[in-house]
């Protein structure tokens, strides 16, 4: 059973929430206001203090009725249907520790291993992942290659004759890497570099002997994305994920959904900075009146929101194909730079209205702007993006 079966079998791009839909995602943003946003300093400090603050966090979110909200009931969650969630993504994502707080976080590693790995990795994980008792991460890229060429990937996994795999290699911009409990590895368990044939996934309990934090890898000033190696790391046969050489086919699924979770994250972010923007612009006044009377402040008011409502609809409409069970490589792409696009204009056109006082540590508009920033690079470039859209496009006029 998969998280979130199709809802229906033509994907309604627009559709309003429905009145439960819609208070429960008020609910969300006045609670990721009210909790989330005044404990970001101290989340993105990380250490032990930070985990202390995030699991108090989980627990109110608990009490509250919001923790898991898109994972299956039967391992611990709300249950709430996808298209339903992406209603509330949004508000939730508003701040970057929204899903790790609220326990939607695991929702791709869940649905990844339940609907392609073993049994036994199903009893162990699954409603620990749920729970938030364990946490997880997803190494795919490795140092000196380039991360949008899978074919590219040096690690390896050799099989024992017990039917257990021995994986070495060396992974970096691991997101969570020194926190987590568990970490799915892209190896090549045949073959050799460059070739997209024989990599596979395979799932490592970082408590493994052989499993190696080497360091921090602070972007654009901020920690949270770390590199590993795996020195000859023994890893049970029943937790390779999916069969041997079909990683890409999996991690394409897992990218697509990835994605557009983050889309509508990120719209979430450029939301925030939007509302900053319009109260700062309202309430800040010079000799020659409110900053909201001046055209060119009115101009970055209108980009902004032009730039909003163009891609809320292509990243609804991604998520809409995802639901439906059809494939949404085209209109994923299409989101993901526009996200990242819009978070990147709409956070920078608020700093611009807020002057110098938007570059300090008095807003959240530096982080939100970082993100835009990072949000171009990660997870694909735009330039990948492009050309991938662009030949799928071309392929099918022919």
């Amino acid at each position: 059973m998969t998280p979130f079966p199709p809802q229906s079998a033509t994907p309604i791009v627009d559709a309003p929430p429905t009145n439960g839909v819609a208070l429960l995602r008020d609910r969300v943003a006045a609670f990721i206001d009210e909790h989330v946003v005044p404990n970001e300093t101290r989340l993105d400090a990380g250490g032990s203090a930070a985990s202390a603050v995030l699991r108090d966090l989980q627990s109110t979110a608990r009490d509250s009725g919001l923790w898991a909200l898109p994972l299956p009931v039967e391992l611990g969650g709300h249950g709430l249907p996808f298209a339903d969630y992406v209603r509330l993504a949004e508000a939730e994502g508003a701040s970057d520790h929204g899903p790790a707080v609220l326990g939607s976080a695991s929702l791709l590693d869940v649905r990844m291993l339940q609907r392609h790995s073993s049994q036994a990795v199903r009893d162990s994980y699954l409603e620990q992942l749920v729970s938030g008792e364990l946490r997880a991460a997803y190494a795919m890229t490795e140092p000196g290659g380039p991360g949008t060429d899978p074919s590219m990937t040096a690690s390896r996994a050799e099989a024992e004759p017990d039917g257990s795999w021995v994986v070495t290699g060396r992974k970096w911009f691991v997101s969570g890497a020194a926190d987590a409990d568990l970490i799915t590895v892209l190896a090549r368990t045949h073959g050799t570099e460059p070739s997209r044939d024989g990599l596979s996934l395979l799932l490592v309990p970082t408590d493994t002997l052989g499993v190696r934090i080497i360091r921090e890898l602070p972007v654009l000033g901020v920690g949270g994305q770390w590199e590993i190696a795996l020195d000859r790391v023994h890893v049970p046969g029943d937790h390779l994920i999916g069969e041997p050489g079909r990683a890409l086919a999996i991690a394409g699924e897992r990218l697509q959904l990835g994605r557009t979770l983050r889309c509508l994250r990120w719209l979430g972010q450029a939301e925030r900075a939007f509302a900053l923007m319009c109260d700062r612009a309202r309430t800040r006044s010079q000799s020659r009146g409110p900053l909201a009377e001046r055209q060119l402040v009115q101009q970055h008011v209108f980009e902004s929101l032009l730039a909003i409502r163009s891609t809320r609809p292509l990243v609804h409409k991604a998520a809409a194909l995802i639901d439906a069970g059809h494939d949404a490589a085209v209109e994923a792409g299409l989101a993901k730079v526009a996200a990242a696009r819009t978070l990147q204009q709409v956070a920078d056109a608020a700093i611009q209205i807020y002057g110098a006082a938007g570059l300090g540590p008095d807003t959240a508009l530096p982080a939100l702007l970082r993100t835009g920033r990072l949000a171009r690079i990660l997870d694909g470039p735009d330039e990948l993006h492009i050309e991938a859209v662009a030949r799928r496009v071309l392929r099918r006029r022919r």
